[in-house]
């Protein structure tokens, strides 16, 4: 089977996963109680990641898929700063003590849209309910089209030291379709205004698969991204789910490129990043040789949450503001998606949880299994039903579509170890979904898988 003959049987919807369970089915079931309880019983000194989320815009991103809002005004702001901060109370009052915490995500949105004293403020806070480690890392996403020289500033006196740049593509056709306008002198003078007050590690995120895009167009940009001598990059494939944003049925589907026309600029993103001296992380992120997720990939340490790829290996992740996501041993918990709904709970002094997920032992398994393939490309079956005291028999319904897959040559598997093939690795999630006992054919919507 060729790459073509793969890529028209393989390229399916199917889960980014960024947790097992997806998101998809969590439920009312499980709720701010459950929340509350599995805070409670945490052990003493259980290392903890933070998530912020800011659901916040300056402009509208035709392209953007996430919780977010264009705001003009300050005063949604920081109504929404003060919100986190009794959050970040709520939180710290259920776990009853100062529990260690190895990892800050600012996320959105633009977290950088929040007044900068509204941001030192929220750290703050952090730092005096939680025991924020000297060594731990304080990442913030960062829109370069409107980060201010005291935004700058800020970041530094809150103790940032990874930023995450949004670029998507340099093409000016391109920006236009997806209405983001942002030069490559824009954004290195951010890279410069950043490194300049010590942020040294930076990460730019790049999309193929956007309208007009194409193959030497990615090519152009990733060269371009590459004279900027990012930490990391991550270069994800375009998501048009405008059944889920309708701001995304602005783009055409006739200027969207076919599913070969994406798959060959996934391919020259790949190769030119390599290219540049950068090794391959997982699906879709690569750092430089000497990066942390370079040492923890080759390691085999490498993690995956909501952020993508990790070097985070807390057990538990918090997190805050409206739509985020948590994850502890327990399960999964999201809060209120909408700004409203949200900001009432906590007023009411509840945790504002939607909905969540409580993980039975078939679940831990499966998502085990699913991470080692998503993060390593390999999976031990027979280890790991042996670590979590199952039966073999429970991953039977597997069996059929790695047998399919080994068949096709995107995986070598005997029966108890599965490696995915260098082809094998753009259709990994297909490789990752024969694992899932909850993905139905043809229920429910995702990305593609290329």
């Amino acid at each position: 089977m060729d790459s073509i003959e793969r890529l028209t049987k393989y390229d399916r919807l199917v889960p980014r996963y960024t947790s097992y369970p997806t998101a998809p089915h969590f439920s009312t079931a499980t709720g701010s109680a459950d929340y509350a309880a599995w805070l409670a019983g945490l052990a003493d000194e259980t290392p903890l990641s933070l998530y912020l989320h800011v659901p916040f815009c300056a402009a509208l991103c035709l392209f953007c898929a996430c919780h977010t809002t264009v705001v003009k005004k300050p005063e949604p702001l920081f109504a929404y700063a003060e919100t986190l901060l009794t959050e970040i109370d709520l939180v710290a009052d259920a776990i009853g003590r100062r529990l260690p915490v190895r990892h800050i995500h600012w996320g959105g949105g633009t977290p950088t849209a929040l007044p900068p004293s509204a941001m030192r403020a929220i750290m703050d806070q952090l730092r005096l309910r939680f025991d924020v480690l000297p060594e731990a890392e304080v990442a913030v996403e960062i829109d370069p089209r409107t980060l201010t020289a005291e935004g700058v500033d800020c970041l530094a006196s809150m103790g940032t030291n990874r930023a995450s740049l949004g670029v998507q593509d340099f093409d000016p056709a391109v920006q236009d379709a997806i209405g983001r306008h942002q030069s490559l002198e824009l954004t290195a003078a951010c890279v410069a205004q950043l490194r300049a007050v010590g942020i040294g590690s930076l990460n730019l995120d790049l999309i193929y698969g956007l309208p007009h895009q194409t193959t030497e167009g990615v090519r152009r940009t990733i060269r371009q991204a590459m004279d900027l001598r990012p930490d990391r990059v991550a270069v994800f494939g375009y998501a048009h789910v405008p059944w889920m944003k309708k701001h995304q049925s602005l783009i055409p589907d006739s200027a969207l490129p076919g599913r070969e026309a994406r798959f060959a600029q996934q391919q020259a993103a790949d190769t030119t990043i390599r290219a540049a001296g950068y090794t391959a992380i997982g699906l879709d992120h690569f750092a430089l040789p000497e990066d942390s997720l370079t040492r923890s990939f080759e390691a085999n340490r490498l993690k995956r949450n909501f952020q993508g790829y990790t070097t985070d290996d807390a057990p538990v992740l918090l997190g805050f503001g409206a739509s985020s996501i948590g994850a502890q041993p327990q399960g999964y918990v999201q809060n209120h998606p909408g700004v409203p709904a949200w900001r009432d709970a906590i007023r009411a002094g509840t945790l504002p949880v939607a909905r969540g997920i409580a993980l039975t032992p078939d679940d831990r398994l499966r998502r085990d299994l699913i991470e080692q393939v998503m993060c390593g490309f390999a999976a031990d079956i027979a280890g790991t039903v042996a670590r979590h005291g199952a039966n073999r028999s429970a991953l039977a319904d597997a069996e059929p579509a790695l047998t399919e897959m080994a068949a096709d040559g995107l995986i070598d598997w005997d029966g108890e170890q599965v490696t995915v093939t260098p082809a094998g690795r753009p259709f990994v999630r297909n490789v990752a979904a024969a694992f899932d006992a909850w993905l139905k054919p043809g229920a429910g919507r995702h990305s593609a898988a290329v």
